[in-house]
């Protein structure tokens, strides 16, 4: 049981603010139900004098909490409410299918809630989330060279004029210029620090960040203009592979990657991330330390620059980089995230140095 004032203090803060940068680094036990719950938990926030905080589930089921049913401390953090999540599945099913406010019916759920909910975890309504992913479909047939019309019948388009309009609303050109542009496919993912978004194509990475990291959408905008790039949501076996490596990882058994990484950045940037790549599990630098690494110890400042550049957090891990005086430092995905990921590290670097201990997955 965490036990610090100055701590309790500050989960209390995040607490009450909901605050998912602090998704498995905390759970909540209350004194008055006797539940415990996560960071993000919707249920009325209870008095401080009445929370004990644990630093992971188990603590808190061994203080005799019972899991709260409403945000389910035991599974992996969702973002997606259960009618979103039925939603996708039901894209993802049958993805050519063209969605009308009367489909809805068949699922239970009402229009105006899927269009808000839609509207609040991926930017745009739920109808407008399955046009794209019938355009994505349409996109590929038009790119391996077959005839428009087919493209346009295949994403369930009558008219040729509203195809083409939806496309270019979506795609962002007609489809006759889209021979020239790159797919690529988002997907979240679930993990014990919250949601992430991964974008791919089906050779390499391109991104990989936690969904509540400031700048993302500039991020992913900068992403897809400098590569003259498409994101349509899919999944993809790269993204599958992903899933699976970060589940080890998370889970302590998984040190490495084998997942292909597409380093998108000046050739500067991408020595940064190179070296970041050497740094072994359960070991830091300082950024001072990364400069002298790429041969320029004048270089700290640019260093720490590339640094936040990285758009592939983890894989590349600009988290073992820390101050000279042992502080943190910065990070994108929150300062939690942080402490908690170089001390899963330092836990796994430890088990594999004992004999005793189960064999930790590496790089096939």
């Amino acid at each position: 049981m965490i036990t610090e004032l100055t701590q309790i203090d500050h989960y209390y803060e995040m607490l009450v603010e909901k605050n998912s940068q602090y998704e498995g680094i905390f759970y909540v036990g209350v004194k008055t139900t006797g539940v415990f719950c996560r960071p993000t938990c919707p249920a009325k926030k209870p008095l401080k004098k009445n929370c004990e905080f644990f630093g992971d589930a188990q603590e808190a089921l061994l203080a005799s909490y019972r899991p709260c049913k409403r945000c389910k401390p035991l599974s992996a953090p969702s973002y997606l409410s259960p009618d979103v999540q039925r939603l996708v599945d039901a894209v993802e099913t049958n993805p050519e299918r063209k969605w009308t406010d009367k489909d809805f019916d068949s699922l239970a759920i009402h229009p105006n809630t899927a269009r808000r909910q839609f509207k609040k975890y991926f930017g745009m309504t739920f109808i407008e989330y399955s046009r794209a992913r019938r355009l994505g479909l349409a996109f590929k047939h038009i790119r391996q060279g077959e005839p428009i019309i087919d493209a346009q019948l295949e994403a369930g388009f009558d008219s040729g004029n509203g195809f083409r309009d939806a496309f270019a609303r979506i795609m962002g050109e007609l489809p006759s210029n889209s021979k020239e542009k790159r797919v690529l496919y988002s997907t979240w993912l679930e993990t014990k620090l919250g949601a992430m978004l991964a974008i791919s194509d089906h050779e390499q990475l391109y991104l990989l960040e936690f969904v509540d990291r400031r700048g993302l959408e500039t991020e992913i905008m900068v992403l897809r203009k400098r590569l003259n790039a498409v994101i349509i949501p899919q999944q993809t076996e790269i993204i599958q592979l992903l899933t699976q490596e970060l589940s080890e990882y998370f889970n302590g058994q998984r040190m490495t990657f084998t997942v292909p990484l597409a380093m998108i950045g000046s050739p500067f940037q991408q020595q940064v991330w190179q070296q970041l790549q050497q740094i072994n599990t359960g070991e830091t630098y300082s950024y001072k330390q990364l400069a002298q690494a790429i041969g320029n110890d004048k270089a700290s400042r640019a260093v720490a620059n590339a640094n936040g550049k990285n758009q592939l957090s983890i894989l590349i891990p600009c988290h073992r980089v820390i101050n000279s005086d042992g502080t943190l430092g910065g990070y994108g995905g929150g300062l939690e995230r942080k402490k908690w990921l170089l001390a899963l590290e330092q836990k796994m670097a430890q088990s594999l140095s004992e004999p005793s201990t189960v064999p930790i997955a590496s790089a096939r």
